[in-house]
């Protein structure tokens, strides 16, 4: 692991070293009285935020990343199948456990990115690394001796099956989605961020700028995913695989190009100490204390370790009871303190803040995990469903066919469609009903995208039963267009559930664990596709056992349909589960007065029927 005092500091320009951002959200030890100072005097040596000059260099950047990743992801299945000539359930089992490491790598990413590189060299050496694993991917298609041989539709067809990959070629292709990953790990919970840096929050143009950021970066994602699901999906599978992968591997390097084009304008904030660090150390203060007793709850706050802290960048979070052994951890020993106020160790002494957002990490984890079943149907979006799409008729007009890897298309469209419906039409009028300021509840809202997420599965696999039955008893083709309603559920689920998970981990993680926020949502896809690679083998395994294979090769003789109802029977109970770990959740900072009161997500105090107790 590379230090920040390392050789890499010739990738930043000599005339701008690191600059401390006045977002800078600095770890709790960092904010006693003698860091503070150090601090508050580093901040003179900020540089000038270039607001949106930058944005030309960083949304471009991100677009043809995007572009380059989502142009392979949406459509990788066909390639294992077509030109590596795997069998449906191994491809799968590949591009399940790859993408559950793509998205849950993010999180080990921003562990790097905050403690030791910066978001500036993170994004430097990942958007390296991704060009590398494109380039890599592209050889296996230009290069003949990366793939194997070429195979006719007759040889398909017949008993005499293609011949399949090597192991070197196999070796070669895991070596590219490989690098790749490493490259994917960097960049997506470094982009965000380092986008957000470069506009001053301090002050009104910066937090308008901020906003507006945040809106242009989710367009200018739709939009490329747009493109990566019809354009490049239609070149590789209608065109040439060489240059379906190599346009992508192209559009990466024309994105780092432009990342360094903007490296005179940025501004670069310094890699902080890890969250992760603070963490471990709550839980060995409170384990070292853990024979001591803790005094009456009215005398606490007195007596628990409360330095002050800085106001400007993270807001005060009051004590709670909850996990109430955690306390201990705060609680100060003769001998603990200096002179000056600060700890002398912080292993065996901690603040009443770190103690609490460690809270806050703890009563969101069974959220999230009560979540992660419900991506399985979002796993099944670029296999299975891909299956289903290649035995239908996919005829747009008498010469135009739609590659299958495009229909999830529709998903994006759903979702692009609704989320301004939503938010200018639905939430005003639920807030007259409700008074809630966001219409309902992020909790509701993620609930309810858990239920469509059900109910595509349930339709998925009405619609897979009937195209089956028409195929093995009527030898009718159906329309592919038959497909479209699973996918708009999947839009709906996108827009209820993962954009309000987003909201709730954004609102209720603290300042300074914003990356790790922003990686729970890659973690529960990641997850997702774990599981559904795990539910295969199980499925598979099982149904083999009685003679007759639900995930077999060929669809036709298979039983998708079984597969999507045991997703769906699965939903529901996690459904229940999710509504458990909601009704006992407490929101970040709440302090309750009576049975009733509760505390909102934007801090006010409300009314709620399902109110808990601190």
């Amino acid at each position: 692991m590379l230090h920040p005092s390392s050789s890499l500091d010739h990738l930043i320009p000599p005339s701008h070293h690191l600059y401390l951002h006045p977002t800078t959200k600095n770890h709790p030890e960092a904010q006693e009285p003698g860091a503070m100072e150090v601090a508050q005097s580093t901040q003179k040596l900020q540089r000038k935020h270039a607001g949106w000059k930058t944005m030309p260099y960083i949304l471009g950047n991100e677009a043809f990343e995007r572009l380059a990743s989502y142009g392979l992801i949406m459509n990788f299945m066909l390639y294992l199948l077509n030109v590596f000539h795997l069998d449906q359930a191994s491809a799968i089992n590949i591009i399940n456990i790859w993408s559950g490491t793509i998205y849950f790598s993010p999180l080990l990413g921003a562990f790097i990115c905050d403690a030791y590189l910066g978001r500036f060299r993170t994004l430097a050496f990942a958007s390296v690394a991704s060009f590398l694993g494109l380039a890599a991917l592209t050889l296996t298609a230009v290069v003949p001796a990366l793939h194997p041989p070429t195979c006719s539709k007759q040889q398909q067809n017949s008993s005499n099956p293609c011949l399949g990959p090597t192991t070197g070629q196999m070796g070669f292709l895991f070596l590219g989605l490989g690098i790749l990953t490493i490259g994917t790990a960097g960049i997506k919970p470094a982009s965000l961020p380092f986008g957000v840096d470069q506009f001053d929050p301090t002050t009104e143009e910066g937090k308008k700028g901020i906003n507006s950021f945040f809106n242009w970066y989710y367009t200018n994602f739709a939009i490329v995913m747009m493109i990566s699901i019809t354009i490049i999906v239609y070149i590789q599978s209608s065109v040439s695989w060489a240059l379906g992968l190599g346009l992508p591997t192209a559009f990466m390097g024309i994105s780092i190009v432009l990342f360094w084009l903007g490296t005179r304008l940025y501004v670069y904030v310094p890699p902080e100490s890890s969250v992760f660090s603070g963490i471990v150390q709550v839980f060995v203060a409170a384990f070292h204390k853990r024979h001591l007793k803790l005094p009456p709850k009215e005398e606490l706050p007195g007596l628990l370790y409360d330095p002050p802290m800085k106001a400007t960048t993270v807001s005060k979070l009051p004590l709670t009871h909850q996990f109430s052994c955690l306390n201990k951890a705060a609680i100060v020993i003769d001998g603990e303190i200096k002179p000056d106020g600060s700890r002398l160790n912080a292993w065996r002494l901690c603040t009443i803040q770190q103690i609490e957002e460690l809270k806050c990490l703890i009563r969101i984890v069974p959220i999230w995990a009560s979540n992660v079943i419900s991506f399985l149907s979002i796993a099944q979006q670029g296999t299975f469903m891909i299956s289903q799409a290649l035995k239908m008729d996919r005829h747009l007009g008498p010469k135009f066919q739609i590659p299958a890897g495009s229909m999830a298309a529709i998903t994006m469209f759903t979702l692009g469609s609704w989320v301004p419906i939503y938010d200018r039409i639905v939430v005003p009028s639920l807030r007259r009903i409700t008074k809630h300021e966001g219409g309902i509840t992020l909790l509701q809202r993620i609930g309810i995208g858990m239920l469509f997420s059900i109910l595509s599965m349930v339709v998925a696999g009405i619609v897979e039963e009937k195209r089956r039955a028409l195929a093995i008893n009527h030898a009718q083709t159906m329309s592919v267009f038959w497909l479209v309603p699973q996918f708009i559920l999947m839009g709906f689920f996108d827009a209820f559930n993962i954009i309000g998970q987003i909201e709730f981990y954004y609102k209720q993680f603290p300042e300074h664990m914003k990356s790790i926020a922003n990686s729970l949502i890659s973690c529960s896809i990641a997850g997702g596709n774990y599981l559904s690679s795990l539910l295969i083998v199980i499925v598979r395994h099982k149904t083999r056992k009685h003679g007759h294979d639900w995930l077999d090769n060929d669809i036709n003789a298979g039983r998708i349909d079984y597969f999507y109802f045991l997703i769906a029977a699965l939903g529901v109970f996690n459904f229940i589960c999710f509504l458990k770990c909601a009704h006992g959740y407490h929101y970040k900072g709440s302090t309750t007065t009576s049975h009733v009161e509760v505390a909102r997500e934007d801090g006010h105090v409300d009314i709620e029927l399902n109110s808990t107790k601190n």
